[in-house]
């Protein structure tokens, strides 16, 4: 299958990870991804070790394979005139141009906003910044950690408020790839309705900030501020990581009748009840209910004690490692591996989509529509001579 968005034409400007991000979800969708790099490449391809070595003996970084699946490349010098004239053709037949230069950036090299409009009046462009397009610090650089920090993430995570953390994966400039695909989306809608493209535009402090959720509410209603605070939820208990014979598990107790029968199932035994009784409760007393389910679960072995919380209805699971995951038969049933033919590495198994699509017949069958064949993460400038050939051979849009 070629995907639901076969047919779209992305440029993408972007280097690092939260455009390219953006970008390949589009291209995991069956959008055609043409990412235009400098000379030297996108930052990523020297970001390592881990590199694997092709077969030519040259160093792939890890991390660029990690965002760049399913896109052609060509590089260009966009300050001489002949390459920038050529992104210029390449604008003018697409649909979507994604950047993530600081705020005027693009502008500096010739291609303002009015400039886009002008080459391509039905042109949708994403533009990624670390800290938003105006207000007194838009012109800052944004870096994953940085805007984690900023954006009060590192606040929340770590085991206690004098030991912040960053989150194991850049989860800000996922975030921000996230929020980009789906506004550029919705302005794809918007044009569908009244032929003119938008701008889109986001930043990694907004899709750090717009993904607070409660933590955020916890302040701007209640006054509240939130702090780390390990492995526990801060307002359901039990709900955390919990040690037991051998290892630990984790446990999500999200209403009273579950905590009943999580007792009646483990036959937890409470001292005093009545200080147990609602979630409140529980989480005023969330010490010695620790105390008290540790003492308990100390009879259990990890795969023992998930399956008596999995008979009684209790959601559970264990904390594995990343081959773990990657060796699990649920995460290989959900396609979330995808094996691609990279130009000089050969045959490379990449993370996948967390994306399928389907179709439904009159009589309920599903028949799944999710791209099937992925490119691989390209060479630098690989498709070069292909592109430059398909825009000697394809016509400039009818708007034009």
């Amino acid at each position: 299958m070629s995907g639901s968005l076969d047919g779209l034409l992305v440029v993408d400007l972007t280097r690092a990870l939260a455009g390219p991000q953006a970008a390949m979800m589009f291209g995991d969708l069956g959008a055609r991804v043409i990412k235009v790099e400098s000379p030297a490449g996108d930052d990523t391809r020297s970001w390592g070790p881990p590199f694997v070595e092709d077969n030519e003996g040259t160093a792939q970084s890890t991390y660029f394979l990690s965002c760049n699946r399913n896109k052609e490349s060509i590089t260009l010098d966009l300050k001489r005139d002949d390459e920038a004239r050529l992104l210029a053709r390449l604008i003018e037949r697409a649909d979507v141009l994604m950047e993530n230069y600081k705020p005027g950036g693009l502008e500096r090299l010739g291609f303002s906003t009015a400039r886009l409009m002008e080459l391509n009046p039905r042109l949708v462009v994403l533009s990624i910044s670390g800290f938003g397009h105006d207000g007194p610090e838009a012109g800052r650089a944004g870096y994953d950690q940085i805007a984690q920090g900023e954006a009060g993430l590192m606040s929340l995570t770590g085991p206690d408020p004098d030991q912040p953390q960053r989150v194991g994966v850049p989860i800000a400039d996922l975030l921000a790839g996230m929020n980009g695909a789906f506004g550029v989306l919705a302005a794809l809608r918007e044009r569908d309705r009244t032929g003119r493209g938008q701008i889109v535009r986001t930043s990694l402090l907004a899709s750090v900030v717009a993904a607070h959720a409660f933590q955020g509410t916890r302040w701007t209603v209640a006054g509240e501020v939130g702090r780390a605070q390990g492995n526990q939820h801060p307002s359901i208990a039990p709900y955390g990581l919990f040690r037991c014979a051998g290892g630990s598990v984790q446990i999500a107790c999200g209403n009273d009748a579950m905590w009943q029968r999580l007792c009646d199932a483990l036959g937890v035994v409470l001292p005093e009840p009545r200080l147990y009784t609602t979630n409140a409760d529980r989480l005023a007393h969330r010490e010695s209910l620790t105390e008290l389910l540790e003492s308990t679960f100390a009879h259990f072995e990890p795969d023992d004690l998930l399956r008596r919380l999995a008979d009684a209805g209790i959601p559970a699971g264990r904390v594995r490692t990343l081959d773990e995951v990657y060796t699990w038969e649920q995460t290989r049933s959900q396609q979330l591996l995808l094996d691609v033919e990279h130009q000089s590495l050969g045959k490379i198994t990449l993370p996948g989509s967390a994306l399928r699509t389907f179709t439904v017949d009159a009589s309920g069958t599903e028949t799944e529509t999710t791209r099937s064949a992925h490119l691989p993460p390209p060479v630098l400038g690989v498709d070069a001579d292909a592109i430059r050939a398909w825009l000697d051979n394809s016509p400039a849009a009818s708007h034009l």
